[in-house]
């Protein structure tokens, strides 16, 4: 009688599939080309002195949201906003991981901190990873996906800094606190957020005042986002060594430490003045690796440099 041989990669690549999460399509369905709104509105203070910010803010626009990395157990997510078939804005970075033993913990003033999980605390769940438009680090959660009474959502709680709408208009808290909470839908999904605005002074935290979220992706044709594809298509192998350089110094750290600006701008200021020299051939394919590491370690604070963060 023969003995069936299996090529090694066949038994790989079926090992691989065979251990592939049975919840993975829902990360999938996050991907598409969607039609997206944006609300927040500011709900509650336990301090009756507080003045609202903005009670309500609605904006909204079109979004493409595709793979750059997938294997069974990992997904990176790229964000791209359509603002006209000429202008196509590099957005946030997402990154689904199944059972992952790492998490980054956020303390605030742009720190973070890695926590190694124990198995158990990560069994048949996914860590959402969320980067800036710049991929440096932004918050991470962990949960599994749940289907019950007829909805099928994945949900977290964890600490963040603030988001750009809201550290480009004010500086009175430094911590939210979100209750992420990703719920599918027949034709794409929503984002909801039960937020907490927090002021942690000295490891100690005050509500400042309570928000609620309400992100909605509904789903469009592909060819309404076929800017957003020729984009990236174009800048692509920058922006894939910008998250190299990052995956580099991430996977070697404990911990993580920020400037907010150098020489009065953000990273991502730096970052795309960069990529418009390397796009008009200002910066030459041998020099930016280098150029790329210069800029995101300016930003990158060590132990004996904290004092001196702005």
């Amino acid at each position: 009688m023969k003995r069936l041989i299996i090529p090694a990669a066949l038994l790989l690549s079926l090992t691989a599939t065979a251990q592939a999460p049975k919840d993975k399509p829902n990360v999938d369905k996050l991907c598409g080309c969607f039609e997206v709104e944006f609300k927040y509105a500011e709900t509650f203070s336990p301090d009756k002195s507080y003045k609202y910010h903005d009670r309500e803010e609605i904006s909204g626009g079109t979004e493409l949201t595709f793979p750059v990395e997938v294997s069974d157990k990992k997904i990176v997510m790229q964000h791209l906003l359509v603002i006209t078939d000429s202008m196509i804005i590099k957005h946030w970075r997402e990154e689904w991981t199944y059972e992952n033993p790492v998490i980054w913990r956020y303390k605030g003033d742009k720190v973070w901190e890695k926590e190694n999980l124990k198995p158990a605390d990560v069994k048949g769940k996914w860590t959402q990873t969320v980067w800036e438009v710049s991929d440096e680090p932004r918050y991470q959660g962990i949960s599994e996906w749940v289907t019950t009474n007829g909805k099928t959502f994945w949900e977290n709680t964890t600490d963040a800094p603030l988001p750009r709408r809201e550290y480009s208009a004010r500086n009175d808290y430094n911590i939210l606190r979100r209750t992420n909470r990703l719920v599918l839908t027949k034709d794409g999904y929503v984002h909801e957020q039960d937020n907490q605005k927090i002021v942690r002074t000295n490891g100690t935290d005050k509500l400042l005042v309570e928000e609620k979220g309400i992100n909605s992706y509904k789903r469009l044709e592909d060819s309404e986002c076929a800017a957003a594809r020729a984009y990236w298509d174009k800048t692509k192998a920058y922006w894939n060594k910008v998250r190299a350089t990052w995956d580099a110094y991430v996977v070697s750290s404990s911990k993580i430490a920020l400037k907010s600006e150098v020489d009065g701008k953000v990273l991502h200021d730096h970052l795309f003045a960069l990529a418009k020299e390397y796009s008009s051939k200002k910066v030459s394919d041998s020099e930016i690796d280098g150029r790329i590491k210069t800029t995101i370690f300016k930003f990158i604070i060590t132990d004996n440099q904290t004092a001196a963060r702005p």
